[in-house]
């Protein structure tokens, strides 16, 4: 069972890196190591040892899991970041309920806005593109379709990844 203390802190990094991301565009190192320190720091206070063990797998894990989207192109490093500084928070169990919520979330959200942009059929022959160069030669950036070279709307991850740790910390351990 979350404490009020866990309540507050992932709600309000989810708050803060939401607002800030769809502001700017970024989530900023400070936030997310910060908050990423903060949590270690309560994980080792509250459960010691065993407590801090498990909030820095929770971090790993959180790194772990979004890095491959981000060295391939598709994601930023500051959205890897906060899942990984929501994994210092919630464990590595935790987290890779956080990363599941905050996927399906993320790619409801993209079809919304890919279908408000008018985008939407762009949006899935380059999935499908995507889907068959990877099956030819596996996983690799695949040129006009990375968050860099991209001309398609942008989505503000930080808003689909906050709330997905507010669904894990919600729905507790499996």
């Amino acid at each position: 069972m979350a404490t009020a203390v866990e309540w507050t802190a992932i709600g309000t990094l989810a708050v803060v890196a939401a607002f800030g991301d769809v502001r700017t565009g970024r989530v900023p190192n400070t936030l997310t190591f910060g908050a990423a320190a903060i949590g270690l720091l309560f994980s080792a206070a509250h459960g010691g040892s065993g407590g801090l063990g498990a909030s820095l797998l929770g971090y790993v894990v959180g790194l772990g899991v979004f890095l491959p989207l981000f060295a391939l192109g598709g994601m930023g490093g500051g959205d890897v970041k906060l899942l990984a500084a929501f994994g210092a928070w919630l464990g590595p169990i935790g987290v890779l309920g956080a990363a599941v919520c905050a996927s399906l979330v993320g790619g409801a959200f993209a079809i919304i806005v890919a279908a408000r942009r008018g985008y939407l059929l762009e949006a899935l022959r380059n999935v499908g593109a995507l889907a068959a160069v990877w099956r030819t030669v596996g996983p690799a950036r695949v040129p006009d379709m990375t968050l860099s070279e991209g001309r398609g709307p942008r989505l503000a991850y930080a808003v689909p990844i906050g709330i997905g740790a507010i669904l894990a910390l919600w729905l507790g351990p499996a």
